[in-house]
């Protein structure tokens, strides 16, 4: 594993990718091919520069092919990956980390959507050092929106917090930020340049805008 100076609590990872993505098209964007490589996989690469259990959310339909894509993985060979279902489909991202979350080991994970390629581990060390100590570390970008699915959480706590959001009518996972001790980072106060960290290919266009600048790279 690559070390860090920050000290953070060890920490697994949540990648979301059960969501329909209409915006993208019948294809399945998580396996969708992105300068050779699934979209996933790229991910997972990321991820597993900081952690060694990575825990994918998706259907139960969509294993097998998220298997196929992440078959030989070139990064650390010791990251295990796991899968977990959601009990009720289609619930939206507050459906899938509570899902994601119920099925980690460590007290702590982040959780990042399977659509955003260019994930930042050093952020979300960043990040899980920022929560250490409270139940999760949340970017607020400068036009003041969260960045709930780049961020890092104490799983049981936020876990129960996202059940109770699903039981509610008001789902939005703001609910469920608002009902834990979550520390809240303005994205100026950030140590860890953002970058392109943050940025989610929700369609086809966006898919290959992404490939033209990796091939260019």
């Amino acid at each position: 594993m690559t070390p860090t100076s920050r000290d953070h609590p060890s920490f697994s990872a949540v990648i979301l990718a059960g969501g329909y993505a209409t915006r993208f098209g019948e294809d399945d964007k998580a396996v969708a091919d992105l300068a050779g490589k699934p979209m996933i996989r790229r991910v997972v690469e990321r991820l597993s520069v900081s952690v060694d259990t990575i825990v994918v959310n998706c259907r139960a339909e969509q294993q097998s092919p998220i298997e196929s894509a992440l078959e030989s993985l070139s990064g650390d060979p010791t990251v295990t990956i796991e899968f977990a279902f959601d009990p009720v489909p289609d619930q939206g991202p507050v459906g899938g980390i509570k899902t994601g979350l119920e099925a980690v080991s460590n007290e702590y994970a982040a959780v990042v959507a399977c659509d955003m390629p260019f994930c930042s581990p050093a952020l979300l060390e960043e990040l899980a050092a920022r929560a250490a100590g409270h139940n999760g570390a949340v970017v607020r970008l400068e036009d003041g929106w969260y960045q709930p699915t780049h961020a890092v959480y104490r799983a049981q706590p936020m876990a129960t917090a996202c059940s109770a959001v699903l039981e509610s009518d008001d789902k939005r996972i703001v609910r469920a930020l608002e009902a834990i001790d979550c520390i809240v980072v303005e994205e100026s106060d950030l140590e860890t340049p953002v970058g392109t960290a943050f940025e989610s290919i929700d369609t086809k266009e966006a898919l290959l805008e992404a490939e033209r600048r990796l091939t260019s790279e």
